[in-house]
């Protein structure tokens, strides 16, 4: 909306903000197959990219210039899907973590190192946290234009 209206300037709250970056037909992807997955109770948690918002602003008004306006009250600098304090009841996938529910269900097995299709994961390691700053896989201005 502020680029449609000619703004002077990208407000930012903070120059380091990141944020993961799913696009509506991967998100609804990620959930179809994971009606398919799932055994139940478990959390899925996609395998995404991380951007820096400095990044988006300049993908989308790449002449435009930012403004760091200070961050809001309970506003977050980074995401964080997969908490260090359930790492105990995290596992990876190729594609995806799944944390399994803190509870045990008498009909089964709490077992989730399998899923539903017979996927295998892996329990993560002790304090795993999977957060937008320090994901391996960001993508670039280029790649963020690519989208628009």
């Amino acid at each position: 909306r502020l680029i449609d209206e000619g703004t002077d300037h990208i407000p930012i709250t903070h120059q380091d903000m990141t944020r993961f970056w799913i696009t509506l037909q991967q998100g609804v992807d990620f959930v179809l197959k994971n009606f398919e997955r799932m055994l139940g109770g478990e959390i899925f948690v996609p395998k995404i990219p991380s951007i820096r918002i400095t990044d988006l602003a300049q993908a989308m008004a790449p002449n435009i210039p930012i403004k760091i306006v200070g961050i809001r009250p309970g506003e977050k600098l980074h995401e964080m899907m997969c908490p260090g304090d359930m790492a105990f009841h995290t596992f990876e996938y190729d594609d995806h973590f799944v944390i399994a529910p803190a509870i045990k269900f008498f009909h089964r097995s709490n077992d989730f190192t399998s899923n539903a299709l017979e996927e295998k994961g892996v329990p993560v390691v002790e304090g795993f946290e999977y957060v937008s700053d320090t994901n391996p896989h960001f993508l670039g201005i280029e790649e963020i234009s690519s989208f628009n």
